[in-house]
């Protein structure tokens, strides 16, 4: 078969058809995306901080820019960090075609041959895309951190805001870590250099913190794919750097203030948790067999001290300890916190308050989240009641993981194209999954996951075993394995 990009749009878009997820706009929609033509203006009532150094850290090609970053050293040592969001809302209003698009799919799909945006990319790539050069208006999470890493303050409010320099990544990371110069952007802005070295330290100091707490130093394997003219030639594995950190961990403390500030306020907030681990034991006995101990009970300080231990003995297999224990966690969701309420914390985070905020472009519930603070502000009645926050919760979770589902399956897809000439060879792997429905292993390099169908007996998660290439089905995405 031929490994060409558009065999696996197809098998993309016939994915997200049989997960109910719509892979193509509407007329009406697209008639209502074509009826705007400019970003939304600034308000009377909004700040103006378009002084300040924003920047965007993102991956090489995207364009779909959520977050920007900007920082303020004070007098007694702490820091102002300033993350502002996009304000989506501010187009795409509720009830609308674009909207109702947008909560049908809940989130952009990412596949090997093409992205399937929550928005149009009119939108999501440029009107409300906090494009360089560009004036856009936004919310804005303030955040005071002291030289410890602790949160002196917080605010949230609305302002106007100008990307001065859109930076990717690789090139910042590379920076940091002193292998290079200064990215070209960085070095056009006076005072951005700085700015970015301010930010990294905050970020360390924010992380660290956290996992004091009990966050988990989680690396798991994921590998994309790479496309030689029309052909796939390899699966590349993307590694975490310090630029990817200090955008995580300022995501994560705004997204955390952001749950507060709701609360703060009396209104509902829609959360995402994980929680504490239902296969604990089995957990503790993947410590014991590596010859640790952990508690009985759920403890995310014993397992942060335990994976930090593993990565420090054994680095180049991490990958596979963090995604035997992230298979054993469970899935993350999301929950509705209502006035009064306590529901539970995200344990691998280590947070109790902790919501999605940062990506409006891409996620529903940020959209969601993002007129929840437009109500706090403005002092307004919520825009959506406690039933129907449920229901949707309910639905975006669900609609989650069928585009995890799609995309896994589709990353498949083109891990079969890559392999659909090694029939018969062999490869060390790792057990990845135990169910009623089967088990699953993934091979260690290249890094592809796959069904065992014969010698799975006795296996469980996180076991290592040597298996044999049996078959693969391009179309639906198997790869099927047998112990060899």
């Amino acid at each position: 078969m031929n490994s060409q990009p558009h065999d696996l749009k197809r098998i993309a878009s016939n994915a997200m058809l049989a997960r109910g997820l719509v892979p193509d706009f509407s007329l009406a929609e697209l008639a209502e995306t074509n009826a705007l033509h400019t970003p939304a203006p600034a308000s009377g009532a909004m700040r103006d901080m378009r002084a300040l150094l924003w920047c965007s850290i993102d991956n090489d090609t995207s364009r779909d820019l959520d977050q920007l970053s900007a920082s303020e050293t004070l007098p007694n040592g702490a820091v102002k960090i300033f993350v502002a969001i996009a304000d989506v809302d501010a187009l795409v209003h509720r009830g609308d075609a674009l909207d109702k698009h947008a909560q049908l799919n809940t989130t952009s799909v990412y596949t090997p041959a093409v992205i399937f945006p929550m928005l149009p990319e009119k939108l999501s790539t440029d009107l409300t895309s906090l494009g360089e050069n560009a004036d856009r208006v936004s919310i804005v999470v303030e955040m005071t951190v002291n030289g410890d890493g602790s949160l002196a303050d917080s605010d949230v409010y609305q302002a106007l805001v100008r990307n001065r320099a859109k930076l990717a990544y690789n090139s910042v990371a590379a920076w940091l870590r002193g292998e290079t110069p200064p990215p070209a952007p960085v070095a056009a802005v006076p005072g951005m250099d700085e700015q970015i070295r301010v930010q990294d330290r905050v970020a360390q100091q924010l992380k660290s913190v956290r996992h004091e707490r009990g966050a988990l130093s989680l690396e798991t394997i994921e590998a994309s794919a790479v496309f030689s003219g029309d052909r796939i030639s390899d699966l590349r594995v993307e590694e975490k750097n310090r630029a990817k950190e200090l955008i995580e961990d300022f995501m994560i403390a705004a997204n955390g203030v952001t749950a507060e500030f709701l609360k703060a306020k009396g209104l509902a907030s829609f959360r995402r948790i994980v929680r504490s681990p239902e296969r604990w034991q089995r957990i503790v006995d993947v410590a014991a067999k590596l010859g640790e101990k952990l508690p009985g009970q759920p403890d995310a300080a014993a397992l942060e001290a335990f994976l930090e231990k593993r990565k420090q003995a054994d680095p180049l297999r991490f990958p596979d300890l963090s995604l035997t224990i992230v298979k054993l966690m469970g899935k993350g969701e999301y929950v509705v916190d209502l006035p009064g309420d306590e529901v539970p914390g995200h344990f691998g985070l280590a947070v109790r308050a902790y919501t999605h905020s940062t990506a409006p472009n891409r996620r529903y519930p940020d959209l969601l989240t993002q007129r929840l603070i437009k109500c706090a502000l403005a002092g307004a009645p919520p825009v959506y009641g406690g039933d129907e926050l449920r229901k949707l919760a309910e639905h975006c979770t669900a609609q989650e993981d069928a585009a995890s589902k799609v995309e896994r399956q589709v990353r498949k897809s083109a891990a079969a194209l890559l392999l659909e000439h090694s029939i018969g060879q062999q490869f060390d792997a790792i057990v990845t999954g135990v169910t009623d429905k089967g088990t699953w292993v993934r091979a260690i390099k290249p890094p592809v996951e796959g069904r065992l169908e014969r010698g799975y007996q006795g296996l469980d998660v996180g076991e290592r075993v040597r298996v044999k290439l049996d078959s693969v089905d391009v179309e639906r995405g198997f790869i099927d394995f047998s112990r060899a």
